[in-house]
């Protein structure tokens, strides 16, 4: 069966072997974040609706269970909001009945948590986890690009009631961008609002692919230190880059392709990345990505942390 809604298993630098479900189109979402690794937003908008059928993505799970190993996590995240589906909830009640074992996490920009339903869709997942990288509207604006008349104290409101209740555990993310949103106001008053939420984890990222924005920088280790020390919040940490697994099986130079052009079509990623997510080895990568780009399917991209490949969206 040809999965067009979830993808992987991956490891994930955050939940082991996750099952990513992807639950809109590419790049639907209620922010054009700056530093988006997926590419700069084509559909901002505020609706709930079915953007993908509920009738698909749970065939497709009943098949990835019934042919393959139990993953770690079913994680709803992707190239976009998935709290825009109203079917969120619905998935993941589908999954709880069919594998109770199997752990729900949500990634979410936490801009829908002001609506009960939302936080209601959301309630039987085991692991949210938003992200909340501005407190004032200015650097909300700058940094997140939002959709419509979102407010950032709505936002946040509806963050501290949905921690309130919520029975699963809360990892908080906050993408760090150097001169953009570590002002030392700004990070003590996200300080003051990270105690009020009181996540299991806070989690500080910065730019590790390309953005939706050339030429942003990364917060080096000394920024997000400084950042640390600011914010004054318990259970802190750097994500980590991800590791990697021992090798796979072998597997056919059709099967490697294929594999490759679903997650870079996604977003960017060097040899090393691919290694780690898709357990290949780094020769047959660096092979395999020089022969995609002879035949202009693949492009190259030079960043600070090396050599980026996404896939041509039109090739000749």
């Amino acid at each position: 069966m040809k999965y067009n809604h979830i993808f992987g298993p991956v490891p994930s630098r955050r939940l082991g072997l996750s099952l990513g479900v992807d639950l809109v189109y590419h790049k639907t979402c209620t922010l054009d974040c700056i530093y988006c690794e997926c590419g700069p937003t084509t559909n901002l908008t505020l609706t709930r609706k079915e953007y993908v059928p509920f009738d698909e993505v749970k065939a497709e799970l009943t098949h990835y269970f019934e042919n393959h190993p139990d993953p770690d996590y079913v994680t709803f995240s992707g190239s976009g909001e998935p709290t825009l589906n109203p079917d969120i909830g619905r998935i993941i009640d589908f999954i709880k009945e069919k594998r109770p074992t199997i752990r729900v996490a949500v990634l979410t920009n936490a801009t829908l948590l002001s609506d009960p339903v939302v936080r209601k869709n959301l309630s039987r997942a085991d692991l949210i986890m938003p992200s909340l990288d501005a407190v004032t509207p200015q650097t909300f604006e700058k940094i997140n690009r939002p959709a419509g008349n979102l407010d950032i104290h709505e936002v946040i409101d509806g963050l501290k009631t949905f921690a309130a209740s919520f029975q699963g555990k809360i990892w908080l993310e906050v993408f760090i961008l150097p001169g953009i949103n570590d002002d030392k106001d700004e990070l003590e008053i996200l300080g003051k609002i990270i105690r009020d939420i009181n996540p299991a984890r806070v989690q500080l990222n910065t730019l590790d692919r390309p953005g939706a924005v050339p030429r942003l920088e990364p917060a080096s280790k000394q920024d997000l230190d400084r950042v640390i020390g600011i914010i004054h919040a318990a259970n802190v940490e750097i994500i980590a880059r991800i590791k990697n697994l021992s090798s796979g099986d072998h597997i056919s130079d059709e099967k490697m392709e294929a594999m490759v052009m679903e997650t870079i079509h996604r977003r960017p990623c060097t040899v090393d990345d691919l290694t780690a997510a898709l357990n290949l080895e780094t020769e047959k990568l660096k092979i395999l990505m020089k022969r995609l780009i002879l035949e202009n399917k693949v492009e190259s991209i030079q960043q600070q942390r090396g050599i980026f490949y996404q896939t041509i969206k039109d090739p000749m």
